[in-house]
């Protein structure tokens, strides 16, 4: 309480007063309540003050002043209030409990304090407890600390632990404001631990710790909201924060919304909504209100109500804030209030209360206004507004000065001259108090308001009248002394000064004057106008002063007569001379009158009942005389009985019997016409004393307030005096001192007050009464003071040992009888119980009372109290008993169990009441005994944790615990049983090595550690990885490795730097942890083509064969290894639109010249660097020109003459332009004489005229191009000769004319001569025999000689004759028309796709590029190609197409031509994409590549089979190992887990985007069987895993296995129930199976009808569809050769006819029509001519041929689908594609039946060349066959068949036998057969293999790279050396990265390949009559290899059609279609 003390001095520094020069203030003015413990008591300082300093008092709120009890209560000199500690026995509400002020007062006022509220508070028993608590997983948990509503108000909660840890507000736990506890995020290790709170009392400090709660933590159930914390009322101050509590359990979580008075809340950003509720920021009184917080979730929904109180602290504003007033004037003052709209508001003036009076009232509703009126002197002071509600007040105080208020002028005017009509303008600032009022006066009479004089005033802010005079006009009657005279009550100023205006002079008339004798007195002279020269005044025609009490004031005509005197009466003459020798006068008459005179006169000392006679003489004045007598300032009542006689200048008062009602001041008053006088004298009736009220014995109760009364009257007042005399004996009274504020106060009436009645109070008082007027009186009286009980001597804390004896003794004291009770915690104790005995004895004037408890228990802790009961009052006191007793044992459970450690943790049971000194833990192998047993003792009392170490890995311990406290040790703990866990390997791998397998890739292989230090089981290993170099990273990075059980493991680490040093270690793992690293292993990764282009690639044509080139140096980094130089790629960009041919060049250095080039030609360039790994990226193409040169000679001149002066010249542009034709010079020569004539050309004409030549003359002609570099060379030198008989001349030259199809062409013929020549055209015809053209409307003859063709057509394409001829000569020339198709767009017929055929004489789009992939990453691909026939025209660029698998969306990239690879990159993992090229010339794009398909690395996930699932099963949950769970190379995406019990059919889900190490499954049934199914997801695909498992008995034990007894929720149903569910089941199949049927029979329908539209088409449509060709032979011409470049068929008769007909993907089923098994397993053979030989026109049966085959055999594994394998992919990469039906992947390829009908010749029978001369699979069975059917099976994908174009020749039937049958037209292809030509082969290794071909492959059969995977078949007309050269082809091999041998499906395996090239004998090839089933001459194949006899792309229907049978088209033998 000191330290309060000290505050409170401090805070004098803060002064609560505007006014700081004020004399009395405020410190610390909002004390209002101070709270203490009875322990320590206080010290309030007085919260006022003063300057100077101020008497300082304290009162009680009765308005008593409080006095000093001595050790109770005491008032300090410096205004302190001290109130001692005191024992709760002693507590009195007057003292502790009670309201208080105190005042200051000095000289300046009194003020009071605020009501301050000083209450003790005594220690009392209380405990605290916490409940415990349910909260669902990942919920939130509430703990309250539930504190008894009696001390609440006074204890808060400082902390909450955990196990004796203490918490504090973070990430999970939450203390708020109001000491509530939050768990966020519950956790299942949430409910191991045990919370507590602790909590302080905030004046005694007393500490209180709870129980320990528990948290019960159960899964996530639907359940409804249940508040767990919230709110009825809260009260805050405002501009304070709030929290509004509103928590709410519930699943799933509830969602929360608040109100305000049934309204949603408004907007505000002071309101938040948090965790715990809702925070109000700043509250404002608009904050109250009810708050509803509405909870719900989709099961129920809950709500929180509460009011909300904002508090505003009352505040008080008294204004004005200065109040200066005098004596007699009105104050007013206002009291504004705040903070609260009800309170009661009271007025003090020097701290006591004001009451409304004559002269003082208030206004306002709550009397806010304080008028008062008539200030005298004593009513100046402090004035205190009060204003009070409940325990809250508030004040305020202003000091009213009441001074002398006389007025003062603070500025006026002065004397000044003025003219006729000069406004003049007069001010007086005066100030008084209070304002006072100012009149204006001329010359004493007072100046009337008019139209030109004007008066106002006004007040300024200083409190300053200023009044005003405006005269306006002025005239000499203006003129004068003008006054101001300011009044109020205090008194009267004036000021005045002489205004002249200038005018005739002159003096108002004056009046009489009266002047009093003995005073002064003044006579003016009023002069007006100006100027005037003198002013004197006379007095009987003698000039003034002629005595010393007269003077004249010359200045402004003023006479002064002092202390007037009866001879200055009579007449006085003013005169002023207003001119030099004129004179003004005015008479004035005084007259003098004499003021009346008393004598004086006095009262005697009179006594009651005398008489009394006083006299008041008049001893001089003028009379009349009137002289009147007053009595304390009133006429004398009549009822006095007072005699007034007055005789001429007397007046006596006589008084015949004095009385006490004759005192007062009695004043002789005398009056005549000059003044009156009074005197005043004081009459004073002395009374001696008697008793009022005599003293009487009495009683007072010890503490308590008496009075003993004592009062007398006399006059002058008597005064009473007590003295004491302590004790009952003889008296020896003494005096009693009598101090302010002492405890013993003399009342105003004489009685005596003793407060707070002490023992030593008792004895004798004598009240004496004495006024020194008679005898003395005097009484005495005895006081006997009564002891109430009381409790003197109690122990506050006891402490007993259980099963002891206890004794607790109470002594009281007081009046007996005294009795005394016992209770314990409210609860009277019955001393007759057994084990509770009460004993009282008395000693003295005590009384001892004896509790025994016999033997004490744990329950006997707590409370106790004793009673002392009389009947004065009782009084008790209290005491804690504490039952100390031995600890009970913790609650050990395990925390952490590790290989060598073991962490126990441990709940602390009952204490004992005696603090925990420590801990022994004890720990013994299971097998020993507990008395060997390691024991760590004396633990630290403050952990509730330990860890017990060096242990040995994989033992088994039994751990107890004993706890300790000064009483003794506990039993022991339950005991636990523990295995510790696996050790971390102690030895790393062995043997690591590193072997580069890529430029990002490295090979590590390893050994595993040493047996004895693996510590366990190796399951797997860490590598790590780093840059081995300076700048290289520091940290690892680290690789998880499962272990394969293998001697050697390895893993490859991928996405490495290229060309970087690595640094690797290897570290082994088990459950445990991680062993020891190995030693680094250095190594570097390949080399690989640099990754980026140089950069800043310039080009400058240096000449016109010349560029330079430079470019920035590579940087290090993007090299990828050693730099071996640059490549500049580079060609022209012809004029024609055609590229040049494509050249490189290589350099070391960053610059190069190419030389050589083409002269003014645009080149591209671009620049590479490459290394040993090859070229890298190309930069962006520059384009660059060369510069110009001169141009060549033209490349034809011709000169003819057209009459004997005129001759024509025509030419040729250069060959060789060299730059832009400027111009042309026709050079004319003459030899004789040397002339020579220039005659220039524009640069795009081709003919000249040469007039004005000479006849008969030679001439040399010859013709010049131009360009901007020069003159080029000279073109050949024709000689000519003007004749007048000139021969018919052609001009034109001759050529090739081409023209796109159906447009017009003119072919020109310019002819000359002399006449004009005439002009015939013909045409050449097959025989070379030229015909004249046929004119027509489709073609003409023009009149300048031009042939015109219109629509031109492909007849008429040929070679044109121009016939010029004339009388002298003719000339010939001829021109070949060539055309192109443009565009031949058949319609669609039937199933046939849009045909798109383009020819072209001189060009036509490219052949399609052989596309392949050579790399693939996991998240990119590289492809290669190698492009195909141009078409003519060079290639202008390519463009990439890719779709990622089963999507239609497509990407497209455009590629330069100079590419030959191109890398796409940033694709999924694990994923199928699918990709075409197209190659673009100067016609446009060509064919589409074929569709391939390749897969980046990686796969779905796998779940790895030697990991075990689960970690751990106990009764209620399991823990799943995850780590089984291997990526397959690509992240893990999605993670789907699902259980249920196999008796419910609900299954619980969780899903996460990641996966983690483990999984717990909370909340499971005990004993119960369980489903469990996983779905890992990747890019790549999914993985499912499905287990059962079962949860154990609440003991440990298993459960029995489960019993396959079928479908468990089946056998849960009832009968009827599992019967509907058969029957629905059934329905549902028999449905599904009808459907299938009806779609198949709809499916063969629609493919019947298809094919008889492919026949009909076939039959009657093919000249439809091919119109435009002269036959079909050139069509299958156009679709056999793609080198077909010249409309002349007719000499490649005698060529090598071909026909390629590409069948991607096209497969053959052979079916076993008895059987309808279809083979799983296919493979793909080629089609041979006789597999096409002329149907049989015999009808002849047929049979089914079948072959079983096993497609591949392999060690282990499963077989591999061939059917599946993809162009550009190992088939074995996609064996698990086909893990299920899910996983099944939909194909490309059509399958197809072959069907034939039987042969009935040899050369129509299958040759041997069908069977395979390798050993036959076992179990392989063949059946004879004669007949087979070919048909198209249904295609599992649509979407893909569908995007096979007809360019890549797709193998839908329809184009197949179109394909087939038009090459058959032929006749050098009837015996065709088919041949293997080419076959490439590749895969993701990038290896490729390459297959020779024969003589006959054109271009795009070369031998190079093609289709990974395809075999490209080619047909051609067999030679005798066929044979052999295909036994000579390359045997293609297949790799994959690891180098070992693929296994190849059948049709891709070598022995395949050189079988089918092997020459048999004839009959074999041919068959035998003897023989016609040649497939028995196969069957010794088929039965030793086991390949498929499947057949690769024919049919047999459509060619029917074109060998009809009989029947017609199509006949019965053309197959089942």
């Amino acid at each position: 309480m000191w330290i309060l003390a000290f505050i409170f001095l401090q805070s004098i520094l803060n002064v609560f007063s505007e006014d700081l020069h004020s004399s009395l203030y405020f410190v610390n003015a909002s004390l209002q309540e101070v709270v203490f413990a009875s322990t320590t008591g206080t010290s309030v300082p007085c919260p006022a003050g003063g300057a100077p300093p101020a008497s300082l008092r304290w009162y009680l709120a009765t308005g008593e002043e409080i006095y000093d009890v001595p050790g109770i209560r005491h008032v300090h000199p410096n205004g302190t209030l001290q109130i001692f500690n005191f024992l709760p026995s002693s507590f009195s509400k007057l003292i502790h409990d009670n309201t208080y002020y105190c005042t200051a007062e000095n000289p300046s006022g009194k003020i009071r304090s605020q009501d301050v509220h000083i209450k003790a508070v005594s220690r009392e028993p209380y405990t605290v407890r916490v409940a415990d608590q349910k909260a669902m997983r990942g919920g939130v948990a509430v703990f309250k600390c539930i504190i008894p509503a009696s001390v609440e108000a006074y204890v808060t909660v400082v902390s909450w632990e955990k196990d004796t840890v203490s918490l504090s507000s973070g990430q999970r736990y939450l203390i708020t404001s109001t000491g509530v506890l939050y768990i966020l995020d519950v956790l299942p290790e949430d409910g191991l631990n045990n919370y507590r709170c602790t909590t302080r009392h905030r004046y005694t400090g007393e500490t209180r710790q709870s129980n320990s709660a528990r948290l019960i933590v159960s899964d996530p159930t639907n359940a409804e909201p249940g508040i767990l914390d919230g709110f009825d009322h809260r009260e805050v101050m405002i501009n304070h924060r709030v929290e509004l509590p509103c928590k709410a359990s519930g699943y799933p979580a509830p969602k929360y919304r608040w109100l305000k008075d049934n309204s949603p809340l408004e907007p505000d950003s002071r309101f938040r909504q948090t965790i715990t509720g809702l925070l109000i920021e700043s509250v404002q009184p608009s904050d109250s209100g009810t708050y509803v917080c509405e909870v719900w979730n989709s099961y129920g929904n809950a709500e929180v109500m509460g009011r909300l109180y904002v508090k505003q602290p009352l505040k008080a504003v008294v204004s004005p804030r200065k109040v200066k007033g005098s004596v007699g004037s009105k104050v007013s003052l206002s009291c504004s209030v705040s903070g609260s709209d009800e309170y009661e508001l009271s007025w003090y003036r020097n701290g006591e209360i004001i009451y409304p009076g004559n002269s003082v009232r208030f206004t306002g509703l709550n009397r806010e206004n304080l008028i008062m009126e008539g200030m005298s002197k004593s009513d100046g002071g402090a004035y205190q507004c009060f204003a009070r509600k409940g325990k809250m007040s508030a004040q305020d105080f202003v000091q009213v000065i009441l001074e002398d208020g006389t007025p003062k002028i603070l500025s006026s005017f002065s004397e000044k001259v003025v003219n006729p009509n000069e406004p003049v303008f007069l001010v007086c600032n005066v100030k008084g108090t209070p304002p006072p009022r100012c009149t204006w006066s001329l010359d004493d009479d007072p100046v009337i308001k008019d139209s030109h004089h004007h008066l106002g005033h006004y007040e300024t802010h200083e409190g300053h009248v200023v009044s005003q005079l405006n005269v306006t006009h002025t005239q000499v009657q203006d003129g004068g002394v003008y006054r101001c005279t300011c009044s109020n009550s205090a008194g009267v100023v004036y000021h005045q000064a002489r205004i002249n205006v200038r005018g005739r002079a002159s003096i108002r008339p004056m009046k009489n004057i009266t002047a009093i004798a003995g005073r002064d007195a003044f006579v003016h002279c009023r002069v007006i106008g100006y100027p005037y020269y003198s002013i004197k005044w006379y007095k009987n025609s003698a000039l003034l002063p002629f005595n010393h009490r007269q003077r004249a004031f010359e200045n402004n005509g003023t006479l002064k007569l002092s202390n007037v005197q009866q001879v200055d009466a009579g007449e006085y003459n003013c005169k002023v001379m207003v001119q030099p020798n004129k004179m003004d006068s005015q008479s004035v008459h005084v007259r003098v009158r004499v003021p009346p005179y008393i004598q004086p006169f006095e009262f005697q000392r009179f006594t009651i009942g005398q008489r009394v006679f006083i006299p008041c003489v008049v001893m001089s004045g003028d009379r009349p005389l009137d002289i009147t007598w007053q009595k304390d300032g009133r006429p004398i009542p009549a009822s006095l009985g007072v005699t007034v006689d007055n005789i001429d200048f007397t007046s006596s008062l006589r008084i015949s019997n004095l009385t006490p009602d004759h005192n007062g001041n009695y004043t002789c008053i005398a009056r005549n016409e000059a003044a009156a006088v009074e005197h005043q004298s004081q009459l004073i009736v002395r009374v001696p004393p008697q008793f009022v009220v005599q003293p009487e014995d009495q009683d007072g109760i010890y503490g308590k307030t008496v009075t003993l009364n004592c009062s007398a009257e006399g006059y002058p007042p008597p005064t009473i005096v007590w003295e004491h005399s302590k004790g009952a004996g003889v008296p020896q009274f003494q005096p009693i001192p009598l101090n302010s504020g002492s405890r013993i106060q003399l009342l105003s009436n004489g009685s005596l007050l003793i407060k707070h009645v002490l023992e030593d109070d008792s004895g004798f008082y004598l009240c004496k009464v004495s006024n020194d007027v008679g005898a003395d009186v005097s009484k005495s009286m005895y006081l006997t003071v009564k002891i109430p009980a009381m409790i003197t001597s109690y122990p506050n804390t006891t402490l007993a040992t259980q099963g002891e004896e206890k004794r607790m003794s109470c002594i009281a004291h007081g009046e007996k009888p005294i009795m005394v009770r016992w209770e314990k915690e409210e609860r009277i104790i019955n001393p007759e119980t057994s084990r509770y005995v009460v004993t009282v004895k008395e000693v003295a004037d005590e009384v001892i009372s004896t509790l025994v408890i016999m033997p004490t228990v744990r329950e006997d802790s707590g409370f106790f109290s004793c009673h002392a009961i009389n009947s004065f009052g009782e009084d008790r006191g209290i005491i804690q008993l504490t039952v100390q007793e031995p600890p009970d044992p913790p609650e050990v459970e395990i925390r952490e169990v590790k290989d060598r450690t073991i962490a126990l943790r441990w709940t602390m049971g009952f204490d004992g009441n005696s603090p925990i000194t420590g801990y022994d833990i004890e720990c013994k192998n299971k097998s020993a005994s507990w008395l060997s047993a390691q024991v760590t003792k004396d633990v630290s009392p403050q952990l509730n944790q330990a860890t017990i170490i060096d242990l040995h890995p994989s033992s088994t311990y039994n751990i107890r615990m004993v706890a300790k406290n000064i009483i003794g040790n506990s039993n022991p703990s339950n005991e636990l049983t523990i295995t510790t866990d696996e050790a971390a390997p102690d030895g790393p791998p062995q043997d690591v090595t590193l072997e580069p397998t890529s430029p990002q890739s490295i090979k590590v292989s390893w050994k595993p550690p040493q047996k004895h230090l693996q510590n366990g089981v190796i399951r797997g290993y860490q590598v790590g990885y780093r840059e081995y170099s300076p700048g290289g990273s520091h940290q690892f990075t680290i690789l998880s490795v499962d272990t394969t059980g293998d001697t050697t493991e390895s893993i490859v680490l991928d996405n490495l730097k290229k060309f970087t040093q690595y640094s690797v270690v290897v570290q082994a793992a088990n459950r445990a942890g991680t062993g020891p690293s190995s030693q680094q292993v250095v190594t570097k990764t390949l080399e690989d083509v640099p990754s980026r282009p140089p950069e800043n690639v310039l080009a400058v044509a240096k000449s016109p064969e010349v560029i330079s080139l430079s470019w920035m140096p590579l940087p290090r980094e993007a090299l990828n290894g050693n730099l071996q130089g640059y490549r500049v790629i580079y060609w022209a960009n012809l004029p024609d639109g055609e590229l040049g041919e494509i050249r490189n060049v290589t350099t070391i250095q960053p610059s190069l010249e190419l030389d050589g080039l083409e002269k003014y030609t645009n080149y591209s360039i671009q620049v590479l660097a490459f290394t040993n790994a090859g070229d890298g990226v190309r930069s962006e193409q520059i384009y660059v020109r060369t510069k110009e040169d001169v141009p060549g000679p033209p490349a034809g001149v011709k000169a003819a003459a057209s009459s004997s002066s005129v001759v024509f010249v025509s030419w040729l542009p250069p060959i060789k332009l060299n730059g832009i034709i400027r111009k042309y010079i026709v050079f004319c020569s003459n030899l004789h004489p040397m002339v020579m004539s220039e005659f220039e050309a524009s640069p795009d004409a081709y003919f000249y005229r040469i007039p004005n030549l000479a006849r008969n003359r030679q001439y040399s002609i010859w013709v010049v191009a131009v360009t901007a570099a020069g003159h080029g060379n000279n073109s050949e030198k024709i000689t000519v000769e003007p004749l007048a008989k000139a021969p018919a001349r052609i001009l034109t030259f001759n050529g090739t004319v081409t023209t796109p199809w159906m447009k017009d062409i003119v072919l020109p013929c310019k002819a000359v001569g002399d006449p004009p020549p005439t002009i015939k055209w013909l045409k050449g015809n097959t025989n070379g025999t030229p015909n004249p053209v046929l004119v027509d409307g489709h073609r003409s003859i023009h009149s300048n000689g031009s042939f015109i063709i219109r629509t031109v057509k492909a007849e008429d394409s040929g070679n044109y004759s121009c016939v010029a001829s004339n009388n002298w000569g003719s000339d010939e020339i001829t021109l070949n028309l060539q055309f192109f198709l443009a565009h031949l767009i058949s319609k669609s017929m039937g199933s046939f796709p849009y045909l798109h055929y383009i020819a072209h004489t001189s060009s036509v789009p490219p052949d399609q590029p052989r596309l392949t992939v050579t790399k693939t990453t996991t998240t990119s691909i590289t492809l290669s190609w190698i492009p195909g026939d141009n078409g003519g025209s060079s290639i202008r660029g390519y463009i990439l197409q890719y779709s990622e698998d089963n999507s239609e969306q497509w990407g497209s990239f455009p590629i330069s031509p100079s590419e030959r690879s191109y890398r796409l990159e940033n694709l999924k993992c694990g994923t199928w994409y699918k990709f075409t090229l197209t190659a673009q010339n100067a016609v446009g794009p060509g064919r589409i590549s074929e569709i391939i398909e390749a897969k980046t690395h990686g796969k779905e996930p796998q779940f790895a089979k030697e990991h075990e699932l689960f970690t751990s099963i106990n009764s209620t949950r399991a823990r799943l190992n995850l780590v089984g769970w291997n990526n397959g190379g690509c992240p893990i995406t999605s993670f789907i887990l699902e259980y249920r019990a196999v008796d419910s059919a609900t299954w619980t889900t969780a899903q996460r985007t990641s996966l983690t190490k483990s999984y717990i499954l909370y909340d499971l049934q005990e004993a119960t069987w369980y489903e469990l199914q996983m779905k890992v997801t990747n890019s790549a695909g999914s993985a499912e895993k499905r287990v059962t498992f079962a949860t154990l008995n609440a003991d440990g034990s298993t459960i029995p296995p489960l019993l396959k007894t079928g479908d468990p929720i089946s056998d849960n149903m009832s009968g009827s129930g599992g019967l509907k569910m058969v029957v629905t089941i059934t329905s549902v199949l028999v449905v599904a199976v009808l459907v299938f049927i009806m779609l198949m029979v709809l499916k063969r329908r629609r493919r019947e009808q298809r094919l008889k539209r492919l026949r009909g088409q076939h039959c009657y449509g093919i000249n439809y569809l091919f119109a435009d060709f002269t036959d079909a032979k050139s069509l299958a011409e156009m679709l056999m050769s793609k080198n077909t470049r010249t409309p002349d068929t007719v000499n490649k008769q005698q060529q090598t006819l071909r026909m390629h007909i590409d069948i991607p993907r096209a497969q053959l089923l052979i079916e076993e029509r008895d059987t309808m098994e279809t083979i799983d397993d296919r493979s793909t053979v080629l089609l041979t001519d006789n597999d096409f030989g002329e149907t049989n026109k015999q009808k002849s049966s047929t049979v089914t041929h079948t072959v079983h085959y096993q497609s591949l055999s392999q060690a282990t594994g499963p077989l591999v689908d061939v059917s599946d394998a993809r162009p550009g992919t190992n088939p074995t990469a996609r064996r698990t594609a086909k893990a299920g039906p899910a996983a099944a992947r939909s194909r490309y390829a059509s399958q197809w039946t072959l069907n034939r009908p039987h042969p009935t010749s040899s050369s129509h029978t299958l040759t041997t060349d069908w069977r395979l001369p390798t050993p036959r699979a076992t179990g392989s069975v063949d059946k004879e066959s004669d007949s087979y059917s070919v048909s198209p099976s249904q295609d599992t994908d649509r979407a893909r068949s569908s995007m096979v174009s007809t360019e890549s020749a797709s193998s839908t039937y329809e184009e197949l036998a179109r394909a087939y049958e038009h090459a058959k037209m032929e006749e050098q292809l009837r015996h065709a057969k088919f041949t293997i030509t080419e076959c490439f082969i590749s895969d993701t290794s990038s290896e490729q293999m390459t297959a020779g071909t024969n003589d006959y492959t054109d271009s795009l059969t070369s031998s190079t790279p093609s289709e990974s995977g395809i075999c490209r078949f080619t047909a051609s007309p067999p030679k005798p050396q066929d044979v052999s050269r295909v036994m000579n082809m390359a045997v293609p091999k297949a790799h994959r990265p690891g180098g070992e041998l693929v296994h190849l499906p059948p049709y891709l395996r070598m022995d395949f390949l050189l079988n089918r090239g092997v020459p048999l004998p004839a009959r074999d090839l041919l068959g035998t009559p003897e023989e016609p089933y040649p497939e028995k001459a196969a069957s010794h194949g088929a039965h030793t290899h086991g390949s498929a006899l499947t057949q690769g792309g024919a049919a047999v229907a459509a060619r029917n059609c074109l060998h009809p049978p009989p029947q017609g088209c199509p006949g019965k033998g053309g197959g089942s279609g």
